[in-house]
């Protein structure tokens, strides 16, 4: 039995709320596709504002209780929850490819970094440090404590179903928060599959309350409007970021907001340049190139760039495209239709301004929502392609002449989340890496994401790190007290 079946065969297919698995109160639901096939899997209630609201009630009520849990019972839950996902890696990784589309190896990579956000937070549970001093004038001591910063709201994406949401109950449940977690309509079976998992592993009830909704701004905003709602965490697009840090500012709610992302790729005349499109290939087709980290703008030195382009576009067309299921597919199908249409109106507006496509650009003739892995040289460097997001397997290619150009470039948009770096100095590669307005930047290397490191960026890519030591302090309130004795 697969693991849909099993949610739907035990009623936990449905909102999650205070411990109980119930349907929308108006009947409402979502019905959730495979992308590649554009056929239904199953549906799910849709939440209303009124189940918002009463997850808020769940969470409220059991928040007292949670935060007076000894750190190292929290630690054990999620150390129970990391062992569990692995254990059914999976069945979890196969639920991802059915509802999200990507290919199996790479939902597997999914499942097993989305467990290491338990794994990370159940040792960062117990590291809630405060500190003693002082004060210069020696008429008192200054105390500062870290408490939960109360019921948390969780808005995550649909390209990393598992990760995302374990990104961030980890550190709510570390901290001793308790939450509402409210999963792309597109992919909600994973967060329902995730949250029956703490269920089984003793996350009280109330704690984690997982509520489906195709109203999200509706649903979001009256819970945002709930005055015991002092948490908002959220993964996104900079558009809806910025809609919600609006309604957010009503209550004043403590907002950490992992936004849209634009990031070049940047490869030096003296990179090796084997190493530079194996990262490329890394950077930009993760999950299809659906990634807010994804390489967007490809920088490439003019002495190196026709060197590379043929690299790379040999790499990209022998990329296998399928069915996510099956294990030889390296590049599944698009989320939607719309977002297939969106790429295929991008790559041909962007070829009308003089690219060139140099393989792929077109969406084969196939079910589902698929795109072939494409690569376009002689791209000009205003061009509006290098001003989106592009969120598929689309790679533009740029060249530049000296360090500074490609600096420049580089910070050339709004956006600050990722940034790559290839280059056979390493001197050269931390002061660019210096230069570079990004939150994070990658040294020689495609792969940067690990629960152990601050995931975040600065500009309008967002407020507040995930992951690491960060991650946990976002879900707490430093508190001060002064004491004599």
């Amino acid at each position: 039995m697969s693991l849909i079946e099993e949610l739907v065969a035990s009623g936990r297919h449905r909102l999650l709320i205070g411990g109980e698995w119930r349907d929308a109160s108006d009947g409402a639901e979502i019905t959730v596709l495979d992308p590649a096939t554009a056929e239904p899997i199953t549906a799910v209630p849709s939440g209303s504002v009124a189940d918002g609201l009463a997850a808020v009630d769940a969470a409220a009520e059991a928040a007292p209780a949670w935060a007076d849990t000894p750190p190292r019972e929290r630690a054990e839950i999620l150390r129970a929850a990391f062992e569990a996902l692995v254990d059914r890696a999976d069945a979890f990784a196969e639920l991802i490819v059915r509802e999200m589309g990507k290919a199996l190896r790479e939902a597997k990579a999914e499942v097993l970094y989305a467990a290491e956000f338990f794994r990370w937070f159940s040792g960062e549970a117990v590291r809630n440090l405060g500190s003693i001093a002082t004060a210069p004038a020696g008429d008192k001591r200054i105390i500062s404590i870290h408490q939960p910063v109360g019921v948390s709201l969780l808005v995550t994406p649909w390209n990393f179903p598992a990760a995302m949401a374990t990104r961030k109950i980890g550190p709510a449940i570390a901290a001793g928060c308790t939450m509402i977690l409210k999963p792309a309509s597109d992919t909600p079976l994973t967060a329902l599959a995730i949250g029956a998992l703490l269920e089984e592993v003793g996350v009280p009830p109330g704690v984690v309350n997982v509520v489906p909704t195709s109203r999200s701004g509706e649903v979001v905003g009256a819970m945002l409007d709930d005055p015991r709602v002092r948490k908002l965490s959220f993964t996104g697009s900079t558009e809806v970021g910025k809609l919600l840090l609006e309604k957010a500012a009503r209550h004043v709610v403590n907002c950490s907001m992992e936004l849209g992302g634009n990031a070049p790729f940047v490869v030096f005349e003296d990179a090796d340049l084997d190493a530079a499109v194996e990262g490329a290939m890394v950077a930009k087709m993760r999950n299809g190139g659906q990634s807010c980290i994804a390489a967007n703008r490809i920088y490439v030195h003019a002495a190196v760039a026709d060197a590379f382009a043929d690299r790379f576009a040999a790499a990209m067309a022998a990329t296998r495209v399928g069915v996510g299921l099956d294990p030889s597919t390296e590049l599944g199908p698009l989320i939607n239709l719309q977002a297939a249409e969106g790429i295929a109106e991008l790559v041909d507006q962007t070829a009308s301004h003089g690219a060139q496509v140099r393989v792929g650009g077109r969406r084969p003739d196939r079910p589902g929502f698929f795109f072939e892995p494409t690569v376009l040289t002689d791209v000009r460097p205003d061009d509006p392609i290098l001003a989106t997001e592009i969120f598929g397997p689309v790679a533009p290619i740029v060249t530049f002449e000296t360090e500074e150009e490609a600096i420049d470039l580089a910070n050339g948009t709004l956006w600050g989340l990722a940034a790559y770096v290839y280059t056979g100095d390493l001197a050269r590669g931390l002061r660019v890496a210096e230069a570079i307005e990004a939150g994070m930047v990658g040294i020689n290397r495609g792969l940067i994401s690990d629960p152990a490191a601050p995931f975040g960026g600065v500009k309008e890519s967002g407020l507040g790190r995930e992951g690491a030591h960060e991650g946990l302090m976002e879900f707490l309130e430093t508190k001060y007290i002064a004491a004599s004795w």
